[in-house]
């Protein structure tokens, strides 16, 4: 381990040009005594590389980004306990430390969560951020209860249901009971289905009227997988009376929440980061994970991997963020190692 090949960048350059992405040699973490060390096999890309990357200002030291990674633990921590070097684990790691294109990673050990070895690594390498992000925005922010057929006889609508996020949040939401309704572009909506969406919605047309034209008259939650301003006056006349709307993108001009004043319904964010950038809960994320690999085992949920590039290296990575920055991405796109530079 004498060498750790990372990928990463010193400023935020328009991913076709040449140094938008460079191998750099850096040295092997050691871990803290709260940490382990992970050699990395798989990575995912998600849309938070791309603004991180977009928004980065020039520096000498390069950034490395990654959220999800698979991979084996080479060196644990003193305080550690219950992992042991070899184990396979998974995790999304947090946004204040060097992130998963890298060959090793030190990540704090309440991250993570043991990993089936037979499990393929595209598919463990898929499902950290977004199942995070789905289970927190589910069940902690929108007060769904996380057990199974634990929510029947309510509704969830998905707007952009066709992503990383919204094809695990379908999933998640039939899985505890929910009936799930889900906008995307009709080409998907066999893809919907096949992720467990019931009534699945054509986001070009009248979203009230087609959800009326379903024998739905309101929803108990809303999850705003978009942009939230060209949604919100439909989503306040579409919830229910003390329901919850839940949002992980940040508008882009100022929200007007009156207009769900009347219903008593809340407006939430998720942000999946907020744990590991606040000390809150921190373990939480590590025990959720474990909750989602029982649930991928048992058949309930799937990785929705649409596209796998075999190789960690500058231009595997240039070329599945092109494909997430293109905003047109179904389901999730991973990179398998071997690092190179």
């Amino acid at each position: 381990m004498s060498q750790n090949i990372a990928i990463g960048f010193t400023e935020g350059l328009p991913i076709t040009a040449e140094n938008s992405f460079q191998s750099f040699a850096l040295p092997v973490p050691t871990p803290q005594p709260s940490e382990v060390v992970v050699q990395v096999d798989g990575v995912s890309v998600n849309p938070i590389d791309t603004k991180r990357r977009q928004a980065a200002t020039r520096q000498a030291t390069p950034q490395v980004l990654g959220y999800d990674a698979v991979g084996t633990i080479t060196q644990v921590g003193a305080q550690v306990a219950g992992y042991h070097v070899g184990d396979r684990v998974i995790y999304a790691g947090t946004t204040r430390k060097p992130g998963s294109n890298q060959q090793y990673q030190a990540v704090d050990a309440r991250l993570i969560a043991l990993a089936p070895q037979q499990a393929p690594t595209a598919d463990l390498a898929a499902l950290p951020l977004v199942g995070l992000t789905a289970w927190e925005l589910l069940f902690e922010k929108m007060g769904f209860i996380p057990e199974y057929n634990a929510n029947k006889g309510q509704q969830l609508l998905i707007i952009n249901g066709a992503g990383g996020v919204g094809s695990m949040l379908s999933q998640l939401a039939r899985w505890s009971g929910l009936t799930v309704l889900a906008t995307s572009s009709p080409k998907n909506h066999p893809w919907l289905r096949d992720h467990h969406v019931d009534v699945p919605l054509d986001y070009h047309e009248d979203l009230i009227a087609q959800i009326h034209q379903a024998g739905i008259q309101t929803v108990d939650g809303i999850a705003l997988l978009y942009h939230p301003e060209p949604y919100l006056a439909a989503a306040s006349q579409l919830i229910r009376a003390f329901g919850h709307i839940g949002c992980i993108v940040g508008p882009q001009a100022g929200l007007d929440l009156a207009v769900v004043k009347d219903k008593a319904a809340s407006f939430d964010y998720e942000y999946m980061f907020a744990k590991t950038d606040f000390a809150y809960h921190i373990a939480s994320q590590g025990a959720i994970l474990s909750k989602l690999l029982t649930l991928y085992q048992d058949g309930q949920i799937k990785a929705s991997v649409t596209k796998e590039f075999t190789g960690i290296n500058v231009a595997n990575l240039k070329a599945a963020t092109q494909l997430v920055e293109e905003g047109h991405m179904v389901g999730k796109v991973v990179l398998t190692g071997p690092f190179s530079l």
